[in-house]
């Protein structure tokens, strides 16, 4: 029994890689993508326990900065592929395993 749970902890802990922003891809100026990555980092931290509301507060916060028709997915395990503007794409993992995806569609 204790080797079954030093063997669950040993998962748990390989589950989080890294608790810092990663960013995988993003076409935006470096003011902007510094500006959302702070605002995306903030959002989650808040809303840890439900991603509909850090996603939420992201669109409608990008919205009120940048102008409408923003987007935000903020998730495990998903593939996305969206017509966006350029120079409108931030895409981002945190905390671990939490990807989100951020863009303004034309």
């Amino acid at each position: 029994m204790a080797e079954l749970r030093k063997q669950e902890s040993i998962d748990d802990t390989k589950k989080i890689v890294h608790t810092y922003p990663l960013l995988r891809h993003t076409d935006m100026s470096e003011e902007m993508k510094t500006e959302t990555m702070e605002l995306i980092v903030t959002a989650c931290e808040k809303h840890q326990t439900n991603n509909e509301s850090a996603a939420r507060v992201i669109k409608e916060t990008m919205d009120k900065r940048y102008g409408a028709t923003w987007h935000c997915v903020v998730g495990e395990a998903f593939g996305f592929e969206v017509s966006y503007e350029v120079k409108n794409l931030l895409y981002m993992f945190f905390a671990g395993n939490l990807a989100i995806a951020v863009w303004k569609c034309c």
